[in-house]
């Protein structure tokens, strides 16, 4: 009792204080244990010090209370995570490639995915300085024993509580309503979602299993008090980090959000397994099902945006062409999408697994660019649910882009556009994982696509040029003035049919270095031998004047085309 006198906190007296008041209280506890089985009379003297030795006990123990506590906040090791093997995606160098709206005018190529580390592996931090665990062990064995379990349980509770809202806050998670989430911008949202996902491998994996650890180690000789001290305690911070998984699966489904709900989908689906060992027996916690639910929520709402995705495709409409007729910010959108998605397949797999599409993209057999084998293909059995979901998107994408190649008036435009745009997707699955998910069939069905494309623009650009070249309708040029005179016609209808495309086609755009080399050369071989040809057979019969090109300059000229900046060749003529 001399201790209440002082306001100096035992522990920090030494051991040897604190040693004695510790044999002080037990021996108030074993009197008035004692005393209690003599069944005194009332208002006895004995009964006297029964009461007495009743206002020591709990005197001690409101002691013994503060001290507790006192142990725990005055020995807390710093928590430093930025020590740890986690990193956070939000120092890369690399700037965020969230998808931007395919209606921007600049979209990226790239989408850079945050690495989720799956090998980490559950390790303890020293939460409070071991040397004062079997002093708070001593404390809460005496409290319990004395009858004063549940204020030994709140006492700890409440101050583990506090050190777990530390965390949180060193771990830059707010405390954020479901409303204030939806009111967000997107680019604070990412921010949030990926500080969110690292937040919760280092929170489960090393803290709440520290946590849990430290409750042990206090109370480990009372199993079922360590368990409900460490849920109990532990409630509020991993509900508050729950919560935001909450509120993203109530969100809005807009496509932008689909890798960041797929990354919390992975780390929460992955941390299942350790939330299950943690809360294992805390029958009163209802952090386990609560998780479970989040992830099921997230799935659907995954599911949900991918479709949306989908819907978002089918339904964007142009009103005008696309200049040039390259590679359309939709086509460069979806492929790019896809392709970050593929690093996905698993969990895909997972969430889109059963689901049955209620809505058909309906197009008439003559519009759709989807052969019936395609779908035969699509709906076997063997396709994985991420490849049946990835095909049918770029099905829509397809009779999305034939409706936007419409609003050329120039068939062989269209038919430009489509061969980029093709092309472009064909490459994009050939070279990245999305070959593993497509399949090399659908990569050899859209090859063919694209040169069946290349093949009519050229015979919509050049059959009715090249046939001014044939001789057709001309008797022997020299045996007629007529002749000759129609002759000259043909050659100088050519010479301004070849301006006419010139003065266009340079402007049209193929993006693709490759591509365009290759349909140059195979324009230039068509053009240049029929040229060659008539001149070479009908050279004698017509003037060296009337000639206005000679086949090294057209292949000269060939040469411009498809570059994107529009040339003429008004007033030109050979040197």
């Amino acid at each position: 009792m001399r201790w209440e006198a002082n306001q100096s906190m035992i522990w920090d007296c030494g051991p040897d204080e604190a040693y004695e008041y510790l044999r002080a209280v037990d021996e108030g506890r074993k009197l008035t244990e004692s005393l209690e089985s003599l069944n005194l009379a009332k208002d006895s003297e004995e009964d006297g010090f029964l009461h007495r030795a009743h206002d020591v006990l709990q005197t001690a123990m409101v002691r013994l209370e503060e001290e507790f506590k006192h142990l725990l906040v005055q020995n807390r090791q710093p928590f430093e995570p930025e020590h740890m093997s986690f990193r956070s995606s939000e120092d890369d160098t690399i700037d965020d490639g969230s998808i931007v709206s395919y209606g921007d005018e600049s979209v990226e190529d790239v989408v850079q995915r945050d690495s989720i580390s799956r090998g980490s592996e559950e390790y303890i931090i020293e939460l409070v300085h071991p040397d004062v665990i079997p002093d708070l062990k001593s404390i809460a064995s005496l409290m319990f024993v004395s009858n004063y379990g549940r204020e030994c349980s709140q006492a700890y509770v409440s101050v583990r509580k506090d050190a777990l809202d530390d965390c949180l806050f060193i771990l830059e998670v707010e405390k954020l309503s479901i409303e204030d989430v939806l009111k967000m911008e997107w680019n604070t949202l990412n921010s949030k979602i990926r500080k969110w996902v690292r937040a919760m491998k280092i929170f489960v994996r090393v803290y709440l299993a520290s946590e849990r650890w430290l409750s042990d180690q206090i109370f480990g000789e009372l199993e079922s008090v360590s368990l409900a001290c460490f849920a109990e305690s532990s409630k509020a911070s991993i509900l508050q980090l729950l919560n935001f998984g909450e509120a993203i699966a109530i969100g809005p489904y807009q496509p932008e959000k689909l890798i960041r709900i797929l990354d919390m989908y992975e780390v929460l689906a992955d941390l299942l397994t350790d939330i299950d060992a943690l809360y294992m027996g805390a029958t009163e916690s209802c952090v386990r099902t609560e998780c479970q639910d989040i992830l099921r929520r997230l799935g659907d709402c995954a599911k949900a945006t991918f479709l949306e995705l989908e819907n978002a495709v089918a339904t964007n409409i142009s009103a005008n062409a696309f200049p040039g007729g390259g590679i359309h910010h939709l086509t460069r959108y979806v492929m790019n999408y896809i392709r970050t998605l593929a690093d996905y397949g698993k969990t895909l797999d997972v969430v889109l697994k059963d689901h049955e599409k209620e809505d058909q993209v309906s197009t008439s057999p003559d519009m759709s660019p989807v052969s019936e084998e395609d779908n035969n293909s699509c709906e076997s059995s063997s396709a994985s649910p991420v490849a049946l979901h990835f095909r049918s998107l770029l099905s829509i994408l397809e009779c999305n882009l034939e409706d936007k190649s419409k609003l050329y008036r120039d068939e062989s435009l269209r038919h430009l556009f489509l061969m980029n745009n093709i092309h472009y997707m064909a490459e994009k699955a050939k070279s990245s994982e999305l070959r593993n998910v497509l399949g090399d069939e659908w990569i050899r069905k859209h090859n063919w696509k694209f040169q069946l494309h290349a093949m009519n623009y050229e015979r919509a650009t050049w059959s009715s040029i090249l046939s001014l070249l044939r001789d057709e309708g001309i008797q022997n040029p020299g045996s007629t003035s007529i002749s000759r005179t129609l002759l000259k016609e043909r050659l100088q209808s050519f010479y301004l049919a070849f301006e006419e495309v010139y003065k266009s086609q340079t402007g049209w755009c193929i993006p693709d270095s490759q591509l365009r080399e290759d349909l140059r050369i195979s324009t230039s071989l068509k053009v240049i031998q029929a040229y060659r040809t008539f001149v070479g057979r009908n050279i004698n019969h017509i003037s060296e004047k009337h000639i206005k090109y000679n086949a090294d300059d057209l292949e000269h000229y060939l040469l411009d085309f498809f570059e994107g900046s529009p040339k003429s060749l008004h007033g030109s003529h050979r040197k």
